[in-house]
Protein backbone atom coordinates (compact mmCIF):
# COMPACT_ATOMS: atom_id res chain seq x y z
CA UNK A 1 0.00 0.00 0.00
CA UNK A 2 1.31 3.45 -0.97
CA UNK A 3 2.05 5.46 2.19
CA UNK A 4 0.37 8.46 0.53
CA UNK A 5 -2.84 6.57 -0.15
CA UNK A 6 -6.06 7.52 1.59
CA UNK A 7 -7.62 4.60 3.46
CA UNK A 8 -11.29 4.26 4.37
CA UNK A 9 -12.43 1.65 6.90
CA UNK A 10 -16.03 1.04 7.88
CA UNK A 11 -18.23 -1.58 9.50
CA UNK A 12 -21.39 -2.66 7.68
CA UNK A 13 -24.51 -1.82 9.69
CA UNK A 14 -27.85 -3.64 9.46
CA UNK A 15 -29.35 -1.11 7.02
CA UNK A 16 -26.76 -2.11 4.39
CA UNK A 17 -26.98 -5.87 4.95
CA UNK A 18 -27.18 -7.67 1.58
CA UNK A 19 -26.20 -4.63 -0.51
CA UNK A 20 -23.68 -4.86 -3.35
CA UNK A 21 -20.33 -3.51 -2.22
CA UNK A 22 -19.99 -1.01 -5.09
CA UNK A 23 -23.41 0.45 -4.28
CA UNK A 24 -22.56 0.54 -0.56
CA UNK A 25 -19.39 2.55 -1.19
CA UNK A 26 -21.19 5.00 -3.50
CA UNK A 27 -23.81 5.57 -0.79
CA UNK A 28 -21.22 6.14 1.93
CA UNK A 29 -18.85 8.30 -0.17
CA UNK A 30 -20.97 10.21 -2.68
CA UNK A 31 -17.98 12.17 -4.00
CA UNK A 32 -16.76 9.05 -5.83
CA UNK A 33 -18.34 8.00 -9.13
CA UNK A 34 -19.55 4.43 -9.61
CA UNK A 35 -17.05 4.08 -12.47
CA UNK A 36 -14.13 5.06 -10.23
CA UNK A 37 -15.36 2.77 -7.44
CA UNK A 38 -15.48 -0.15 -9.88
CA UNK A 39 -11.92 0.64 -10.99
CA UNK A 40 -10.73 0.59 -7.37
CA UNK A 41 -12.41 -2.78 -6.88
CA UNK A 42 -10.97 -4.16 -10.15
CA UNK A 43 -7.53 -2.93 -9.05
CA UNK A 44 -7.90 -4.92 -5.80
CA UNK A 45 -8.06 -1.79 -3.66
CA UNK A 46 -11.19 -2.91 -1.78
CA UNK A 47 -11.36 -5.79 0.70
CA UNK A 48 -13.97 -7.32 2.94
CA UNK A 49 -12.80 -9.03 6.11
CA UNK A 50 -9.27 -9.05 4.72
CA UNK A 51 -10.12 -10.56 1.31
CA UNK A 52 -10.33 -8.65 -1.99
CA UNK A 53 -13.80 -8.79 -3.57
CA UNK A 54 -15.58 -8.15 -6.86
CA UNK A 55 -18.04 -5.32 -7.51
CA UNK A 56 -20.94 -7.78 -7.42
CA UNK A 57 -20.05 -8.96 -3.89
CA UNK A 58 -22.91 -8.60 -1.39
CA UNK A 59 -21.95 -7.43 2.08
CA UNK A 60 -23.34 -8.67 5.38
CA UNK A 61 -23.90 -6.93 8.68
CA UNK A 62 -20.68 -6.50 10.69
CA UNK A 63 -18.43 -7.02 7.64
CA UNK A 64 -15.25 -4.93 7.84
CA UNK A 65 -14.62 -3.02 4.60
CA UNK A 66 -11.25 -1.45 3.80
CA UNK A 67 -10.75 0.72 0.72
CA UNK A 68 -7.49 2.25 -0.47
CA UNK A 69 -7.59 5.36 -2.68
CA UNK A 70 -4.18 5.88 -4.32
CA UNK A 71 -2.74 9.41 -4.45
CA UNK A 72 -3.94 11.39 -7.42
CA UNK A 73 -1.38 11.99 -10.13
CA UNK A 74 -1.87 15.56 -11.28
CA UNK A 75 -1.54 15.62 -15.06
CA UNK A 76 0.31 18.36 -16.87
CA UNK A 77 -2.13 20.86 -18.35
CA UNK A 78 -0.78 22.37 -21.54
CA UNK A 79 -1.64 25.63 -23.35
CA UNK A 80 -3.49 25.22 -26.63
CA UNK A 81 -3.92 27.74 -29.42
CA UNK A 82 -7.73 27.70 -29.43
CA UNK A 83 -9.55 30.81 -30.71
CA UNK A 84 -11.29 32.82 -27.99
CA UNK A 85 -14.16 35.29 -28.24
CA UNK A 86 -12.87 37.92 -25.79
CA UNK A 87 -15.47 40.47 -24.71
CA UNK A 88 -13.32 42.42 -22.25
CA UNK A 89 -9.69 42.33 -21.15
CA UNK A 90 -7.26 44.36 -19.06
CA UNK A 91 -4.23 43.63 -16.83
CA UNK A 92 -6.36 41.91 -14.18
CA UNK A 93 -9.32 40.15 -15.76
CA UNK A 94 -10.57 38.65 -19.03
CA UNK A 95 -14.22 38.01 -19.90
CA UNK A 96 -14.70 35.30 -22.51
CA UNK A 97 -17.82 34.37 -24.47
CA UNK A 98 -17.59 30.58 -24.10
CA UNK A 99 -18.92 28.50 -27.00
CA UNK A 100 -21.19 25.48 -26.69
CA UNK A 101 -19.59 22.09 -26.05
CA UNK A 102 -16.47 23.55 -24.39
CA UNK A 103 -15.62 22.44 -20.84
CA UNK A 104 -14.40 25.29 -18.61
CA UNK A 105 -11.57 23.47 -16.83
CA UNK A 106 -9.80 20.10 -17.06
CA UNK A 107 -11.04 17.15 -15.04
CA UNK A 108 -10.36 13.44 -14.87
CA UNK A 109 -10.23 12.05 -18.40
CA UNK A 110 -10.58 15.47 -20.03
CA UNK A 111 -7.31 17.39 -20.02
CA UNK A 112 -7.39 19.02 -23.46
CA UNK A 113 -9.55 21.44 -25.46
CA UNK A 114 -10.95 23.21 -22.38
CA UNK A 115 -11.28 26.93 -21.76
CA UNK A 116 -8.31 26.66 -19.38
CA UNK A 117 -6.09 25.23 -22.14
CA UNK A 118 -7.09 28.13 -24.39
CA UNK A 119 -6.70 30.84 -21.75
CA UNK A 120 -3.27 29.49 -20.73
CA UNK A 121 -2.09 30.03 -24.30
CA UNK A 122 -3.64 33.50 -24.45
CA UNK A 123 -2.45 34.77 -21.05
CA UNK A 124 0.85 32.84 -20.81
CA UNK A 125 1.89 32.89 -17.14
CA UNK A 126 -0.45 35.72 -16.15
CA UNK A 127 -3.16 33.72 -14.38
CA UNK A 128 -4.18 33.39 -10.74
CA UNK A 129 -3.04 30.22 -9.03
CA UNK A 130 -5.52 30.07 -6.15
CA UNK A 131 -7.50 27.15 -7.61
CA UNK A 132 -4.41 25.11 -8.44
CA UNK A 133 -2.79 23.82 -11.60
CA UNK A 134 -6.02 22.31 -12.95
CA UNK A 135 -7.95 25.60 -12.78
CA UNK A 136 -5.56 28.53 -13.30
CA UNK A 137 -7.50 31.80 -13.49
CA UNK A 138 -10.86 30.10 -12.96
CA UNK A 139 -13.10 31.65 -10.31
CA UNK A 140 -16.49 30.38 -11.55
CA UNK A 141 -17.80 28.12 -14.27
CA UNK A 142 -20.75 27.43 -16.53
CA UNK A 143 -21.83 24.07 -17.93
CA UNK A 144 -20.29 22.58 -21.06
CA UNK A 145 -23.47 23.12 -23.10
CA UNK A 146 -24.21 26.57 -21.66
CA UNK A 147 -22.74 29.42 -23.70
CA UNK A 148 -21.71 32.91 -22.68
CA UNK A 149 -19.74 34.99 -20.21
CA UNK A 150 -16.99 33.56 -18.02
CA UNK A 151 -14.59 35.80 -16.10
CA UNK A 152 -10.93 34.77 -15.85
CA UNK A 153 -8.58 36.30 -13.26
CA UNK A 154 -4.98 37.10 -14.17
CA UNK A 155 -3.65 37.40 -10.63
CA UNK A 156 -4.51 36.31 -7.09
CA UNK A 157 -5.64 39.78 -6.02
CA UNK A 158 -8.24 39.86 -8.80
CA UNK A 159 -9.27 36.29 -8.01
CA UNK A 160 -9.89 37.06 -4.34
CA UNK A 161 -11.94 40.14 -5.21
CA UNK A 162 -14.16 38.41 -7.77
CA UNK A 163 -14.55 35.34 -5.54
CA UNK A 164 -15.77 37.57 -2.70
CA UNK A 165 -18.27 39.28 -5.01
CA UNK A 166 -19.56 35.87 -6.12
CA UNK A 167 -19.87 34.80 -2.49
CA UNK A 168 -21.85 37.93 -1.66
CA UNK A 169 -24.01 37.45 -4.82
CA UNK A 170 -23.23 41.04 -5.82
CA UNK A 171 -22.17 40.18 -9.39
CA UNK A 172 -24.89 40.94 -11.93
CA UNK A 173 -25.44 37.66 -13.80
CA UNK A 174 -28.19 37.62 -16.41
CA UNK A 175 -28.97 34.63 -18.60
CA UNK A 176 -31.22 34.17 -21.63
CA UNK A 177 -33.06 30.89 -22.14
CA UNK A 178 -35.85 29.25 -24.12
CA UNK A 179 -38.11 27.01 -22.08
CA UNK A 180 -40.96 24.61 -22.71
CA UNK A 181 -44.50 25.89 -22.32
CA UNK A 182 -46.10 29.31 -22.22
CA UNK A 183 -45.36 31.25 -19.05
CA UNK A 184 -48.41 33.39 -18.32
CA UNK A 185 -46.85 35.84 -15.86
CA UNK A 186 -44.65 38.55 -17.34
CA UNK A 187 -42.12 38.01 -14.56
CA UNK A 188 -41.70 36.14 -11.32
CA UNK A 189 -39.35 34.68 -8.72
CA UNK A 190 -38.49 31.07 -8.02
CA UNK A 191 -37.15 30.74 -4.50
CA UNK A 192 -36.56 27.10 -3.63
CA UNK A 193 -33.61 25.32 -1.92
CA UNK A 194 -31.29 23.34 -4.18
CA UNK A 195 -29.26 20.30 -3.21
CA UNK A 196 -28.14 16.93 -4.52
CA UNK A 197 -31.04 14.82 -5.83
CA UNK A 198 -32.03 12.00 -3.49
CA UNK A 199 -32.82 9.71 -6.43
CA UNK A 200 -29.93 10.53 -8.77
CA UNK A 201 -26.66 11.72 -7.23
CA UNK A 202 -25.50 13.20 -10.55
CA UNK A 203 -28.41 15.64 -10.58
CA UNK A 204 -29.36 18.64 -8.51
CA UNK A 205 -32.94 19.16 -7.34
CA UNK A 206 -35.22 21.26 -5.18
CA UNK A 207 -34.91 19.43 -1.87
CA UNK A 208 -35.76 20.15 1.77
CA UNK A 209 -32.64 21.29 3.56
CA UNK A 210 -30.92 22.33 0.32
CA UNK A 211 -29.03 25.61 -0.06
CA UNK A 212 -31.07 28.78 -0.41
CA UNK A 213 -31.52 29.62 -4.09
CA UNK A 214 -33.45 32.38 -5.84
CA UNK A 215 -33.96 33.13 -9.54
CA UNK A 216 -35.85 36.07 -11.03
CA UNK A 217 -37.27 35.49 -14.52
CA UNK A 218 -38.81 37.87 -17.04
CA UNK A 219 -40.63 36.91 -20.23
CA UNK A 220 -39.07 38.37 -23.36
CA UNK A 221 -41.31 36.67 -25.95
CA UNK A 222 -43.95 33.94 -26.13
CA UNK A 223 -44.10 31.53 -29.04
CA UNK A 224 -47.73 30.45 -28.71
CA UNK A 225 -47.88 28.21 -31.78
CA UNK A 226 -44.81 26.13 -30.94
CA UNK A 227 -45.34 26.28 -27.18
CA UNK A 228 -42.12 27.91 -25.98
CA UNK A 229 -41.20 31.01 -23.98
CA UNK A 230 -38.07 33.13 -24.37
CA UNK A 231 -36.99 34.40 -20.96
CA UNK A 232 -34.34 36.38 -19.13
CA UNK A 233 -33.15 35.00 -15.79
CA UNK A 234 -31.26 36.95 -13.16
CA UNK A 235 -29.42 34.95 -10.55
CA UNK A 236 -29.94 36.14 -7.00
CA UNK A 237 -27.74 33.21 -5.90
CA UNK A 238 -25.37 30.95 -7.83
CA UNK A 239 -26.13 27.30 -7.16
CA UNK A 240 -25.11 24.44 -9.44
CA UNK A 241 -27.56 24.13 -12.38
CA UNK A 242 -29.76 26.73 -10.66
CA UNK A 243 -31.73 28.04 -13.65
CA UNK A 244 -32.16 24.57 -15.12
CA UNK A 245 -33.41 23.17 -11.81
CA UNK A 246 -35.68 26.10 -10.94
CA UNK A 247 -37.36 26.31 -14.35
CA UNK A 248 -37.91 22.55 -14.36
CA UNK A 249 -39.32 22.83 -10.84
CA UNK A 250 -42.06 25.23 -11.99
CA UNK A 251 -42.91 23.07 -15.02
CA UNK A 252 -40.94 25.00 -17.66
CA UNK A 253 -37.66 23.10 -18.23
CA UNK A 254 -35.24 24.47 -20.78
CA UNK A 255 -35.44 23.44 -24.40
CA UNK A 256 -32.79 20.81 -25.12
CA UNK A 257 -32.04 20.03 -21.47
CA UNK A 258 -31.33 16.31 -21.47
CA UNK A 259 -31.11 16.12 -17.67
CA UNK A 260 -33.90 18.30 -16.29
CA UNK A 261 -36.52 17.95 -19.05
CA UNK A 262 -37.42 14.26 -18.79
CA UNK A 263 -39.94 13.09 -21.36
CA UNK A 264 -39.85 16.36 -23.27
CA UNK A 265 -39.12 16.16 -26.98
CA UNK A 266 -38.82 18.83 -29.63
CA UNK A 267 -38.22 19.00 -33.38
CA UNK A 268 -35.54 21.63 -32.67
CA UNK A 269 -31.99 20.33 -32.20
CA UNK A 270 -29.93 22.31 -29.69
CA UNK A 271 -27.10 20.00 -28.51
CA UNK A 272 -27.93 20.53 -24.86
CA UNK A 273 -29.87 23.15 -22.94
CA UNK A 274 -30.79 26.43 -24.61
CA UNK A 275 -29.11 28.69 -22.06
CA UNK A 276 -26.76 31.64 -22.54
CA UNK A 277 -24.89 33.70 -19.92
CA UNK A 278 -25.49 37.09 -21.53
CA UNK A 279 -24.69 39.87 -19.05
CA UNK A 280 -21.92 39.92 -16.48
CA UNK A 281 -21.46 42.96 -14.22
CA UNK A 282 -18.82 43.28 -11.51
CA UNK A 283 -16.72 45.76 -9.55
CA UNK A 284 -13.22 45.93 -11.00
CA UNK A 285 -10.79 44.44 -8.45
CA UNK A 286 -8.25 47.28 -8.81
CA UNK A 287 -9.90 50.55 -9.83
CA UNK A 288 -13.28 49.90 -8.18
CA UNK A 289 -15.28 50.82 -11.29
CA UNK A 290 -18.39 48.89 -12.30
CA UNK A 291 -17.73 46.83 -15.44
CA UNK A 292 -20.61 45.28 -17.39
CA UNK A 293 -20.13 43.03 -20.39
CA UNK A 294 -22.64 41.62 -22.86
CA UNK A 295 -22.06 38.33 -24.70
CA UNK A 296 -23.88 38.16 -28.06
CA UNK A 297 -26.26 35.24 -28.47
CA UNK A 298 -24.75 32.27 -30.32
CA UNK A 299 -25.85 31.49 -33.87
CA UNK A 300 -28.01 28.49 -32.94
CA UNK A 301 -29.92 30.61 -30.37
CA UNK A 302 -30.61 33.41 -32.87
CA UNK A 303 -31.73 30.81 -35.42
CA UNK A 304 -34.26 29.40 -32.93
CA UNK A 305 -35.64 32.87 -32.21
CA UNK A 306 -36.12 33.38 -35.94
CA UNK A 307 -37.88 30.06 -36.67
CA UNK A 308 -40.06 29.72 -33.55
CA UNK A 309 -43.66 30.86 -33.94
Amino acid sequence: MDQNSEVFEFLVTDEYDGMRIDKLISELIDSLSRTYIKKLIDDKKVSCNGKVVKASFHVSENDEIVMEIPPVEIPQILPQDIPLDIIYEDDDVVVVNKPKDMVVHPAAGHYKDTLVNAIMYHCKDNLSGINGVMRPGIVHRIDKDTTGSVIICKNDNAHQSIAEQLKEHSINRVYHAICYGIIKEDEGDVTAPIGRSTTDRKKMAVVPGGKYASTHYRVLKRFEEDGFTYIECKLQTGRTHQIRVHMSHIGHPLLGDEVYAPGRHSKFKTNGQCLHAKTLGFIHPVNGQYIETDAPLPEYFNHLLNVLK
